[in-house]
């Protein structure tokens, strides 16, 4: 993974990731997983999924969280916190992005850029970030906070997104001397306060880290956020290819006009250089002919028809013993 202030244009050759989080995209994978209940939430599990994405070729895996598990429905209802996941395989691998789902509306934004870039230390510069922007009412509530209107929602996660690439910035890169003679551990001249103000929080800084091994982290955004000129990624979903392609060709056109309105204003360039990369979100369905008649969801239980709306569900058409849900 690479500093997004260093990135030109999109590489040519196709990038994959993984969303590696309990059985599967399907409510009721975690049924058929092979594996018994409990080991869903094992680190052990996680450990062999994440391992088999690098050796497969993966750039990157995801690691899903939320505030609170599913009130209801079949779907596995615990999960380990996400940036608690990654530093656990940030050791256990050595080539593979890890890129945790991290709440901006139930984490303090100073925690927030220290835990990602202690991940991203711990993992010798491979940490990424998927941009959380919750704004359900009871997710809200875990933290005391009121429901947010949607410009408010919008305005924080862009707040901080650029809170925490400031603060990744306050520690210069040699600001970490470690002078034995003179006992001086670093040169204070180059740690840096930030005073960011927003409408909702303000940050003093320094970090308390020493500025990751990248500098800029990879951050990843849905598209739904509007933040496409402050992240490297966007993800964007569809019900067929074509939709797919044009919601990534707006987020494209949409950075490149934040850009040049911010040039216009005086502001220099925007927080990213040229237009991000556009990660199509596909919910992959292995033995798709047999998959809905072997594995039939609970009684009362709402369809499935590839996930959520405006994710694209793609049959791989495979003849597998058992039928596993992936995300990818």
């Amino acid at each position: 993974m690479t500093d997004h202030r260093t990135r030109t244009t999109p590489p040519s050759r196709l990038r994959l990731a993984l969303e590696a989080d309990g059985a599967g995209a399907h409510p009721a994978a975690w049924r058929r997983s092979g594996r018994p209940p409990a080991a869903l939430t094992a680190p052990g599990t996680l450990r062999e999924v994440v391992a088999a994405a690098q050796d497969a070729g993966f750039d990157l895996v995801t690691l899903a969280d939320a505030p609170r598990p599913p009130a209801s429905g079949p779907e596995t209802v615990g999960r380990l916190e996400a940036g608690t996941r990654a530093a656990y395989v940030s050791r256990l691998t050595d080539r593979i992005g890890l890129a945790p789902t991290l709440q901006v509306t139930t984490t303090e934004p100073f925690h927030l850029a220290t835990q990602l870039a202690s991940l991203d230390h711990a993992s010798h510069g491979r940490a990424g970030w998927v941009v959380g922007a919750t704004a359900d009412e009871g997710d809200l509530a875990t933290v005391g906070r009121n429901p947010l209107p949607s410009p408010a929602l919008l305005r924080e996660a862009a707040d901080v997104i650029d809170a925490a690439r400031a603060l990744w910035d306050t520690w210069e890169d040699d600001a970490v001397i470690r002078d034995a003679a003179t006992g001086r551990f670093l040169d204070r001249r180059k740690v840096h306060h930030i005073d960011f103000e927003g409408p909702s929080f303000t940050v003093k800084g320094p970090l308390i880290t020493p500025r990751p091994p990248q500098g800029q982290l990879v951050v990843l955004a849905p598209q739904e956020l509007d933040v496409a000129a402050r992240a490297d990624v966007v993800l964007v979903g569809g019900h067929d290819v074509d939709a797919v392609a044009a919601r990534a060709g707006a987020v494209r056109a949409a950075a490149v006009e934040a850009a040049a309105t911010a040039a216009a204003s005086g502001g220099g360039s925007s927080p990213t250089d040229g237009p991000p990369l556009v990660f199509a979100e596909l919910e992959v369905v292995l033995d798709a002919e047999a998959g809905a008649s072997r594995f039939p969801l609970p009684p009362g239980s709402p369809s499935w028809t590839g996930g959520p709306p405006g994710r694209t569900p793609a049959g791989c058409g495979t003849s597998a013993p058992r039928a596993p849900w992936c995300r990818c």
